[in-house]
Formats: C-alpha cells, structure tokens, sequence
C-alpha cells in the first residue's frame, strides 16, 4: 500500500462499525477482525491486571492506540502506564505515553502476536511489550525497542516458563504466572 493508501483505510477505520462482539485492529492499513476470546485467555488478562498496583499503574483493557507514524491501531489485551500519564479523555492512546503493552495469544493471533504486532510496538517505542502464550505455556518480554516501520524490533528477548516467576522492570513487580491457564489440545507452533 502507499501511504496516502494507509491514510484513507486509516479515516475509513475511524468511522468503521463492527459487528457486536467482535474485535477489530488496524495492523498496518489492514482491518483485522476476531472473535470473542476463549476463557483462558480472558482470565489470564484478568489475572495479570491485577498484579499491577492500581495506585501507581492505570490498566487499559482493549485500549486503542495510536502508533506515531503508522497506519496502526492495535488494541492490545492489557495497556499499562503510569496514573499520572492517563490523559483526560479520547479514542487513541498516544503510544508515547505507555509503559507496557500485554498480548495473550489467542488460538488465531499468534502470528500477529509473535509478527507484525512485535515490530508495531517497537516502532511505537513502547518500552515493553510482553506476549503471554498459553498454548506453549511461556512469557515473552521484549524490551529495548529500535528501528522504525516494518523494520522494528526489539533488542532484548526473555522467556520466562509458566510457573516461574516474571521480574518486570519496567514497572518494578515481579509477575507470578503460577496461575495461567493453557488451552488444550492446541497444536505448538514455532515461536517466538
């Protein structure tokens, strides 16, 4: 797509309706639509929101956000930054201003989840960006993001198994993952 491509699918997603229950992204001028996501999964965000200290962190579920530069806007699981960061009202989350971002795989994103979002959130400069998959039963915590467009990534990669503790620096916690869930009868892929 060329740029002024992007632009129009980005003012055409702006004024997009989906269908109810239904989750959709702009990943790069594409439309990215899903269903409803399983129980595991949903606990598993639960779960991990509350690990975060509601007095110095706010926890966004299905934020969008608007990545600087990008015909993007996913909507993470979990977006975590600093309380006194939340601005007063709006659709977009500016990226700039976000600590973390939390994805748990789904049966049909990992791809997404493990690809094109990787290299989103680090062109976003988004300091942390952690994958949490319980079809392999593991965390993935990126950090140190660099590069620009479809040429991002992260420097540092850490895989850490469920049942282990996830120290998390950024937000200085130390995630317990003893209680994540795994689907069942899921076939591993190849990742990260």
């Amino acid at each position: 797509m060329t740029a002024v491509d992007e632009r129009g699918m980005t003012k055409y997603f702006e004024e997009f309706e989906p269908p109810e229950g239904v989750k959709v992204e702009l990943l790069r001028g594409e439309i990215v639509m899903m269903a409803s996501p399983d129980l595991v999964h949903n606990m598993i965000v639960e779960d991990v929101l509350d690990q975060f200290p509601r007095k110095r962190w706010s926890r966004l579920q299905t934020q969008d956000v608007d990545i600087i530069d990008e015909a993007s806007e996913p909507v993470p699981d979990l977006v975590v930054l600093e309380r006194n960061a939340m601005p007063a009202s709006g659709r977009l989350l500016p990226c700039r201003l976000i600590t973390m971002v939390v994805e748990v795989v789904s049966k049909t994103s990992v791809a997404r989840d493990y690809g094109v979002k990787r290299s989103i959130y680090a062109a976003g400069e988004i300091p942390a960006y952690l994958i949490v998959d319980p079809i392999m039963a593991h965390c993935v915590l990126l950090t140190k993001p660099v590069g620009e467009g479809e040429d991002a990534d992260y420097q540092v990669q850490q895989v850490t198994k469920f049942g282990a503790p996830l120290p998390l620096e950024h937000l200085s916690i130390e995630l317990d993952t003893a209680e994540f869930g795994t689907y069942k009868g899921v076939k591993p892929h190849r990742y990260p």
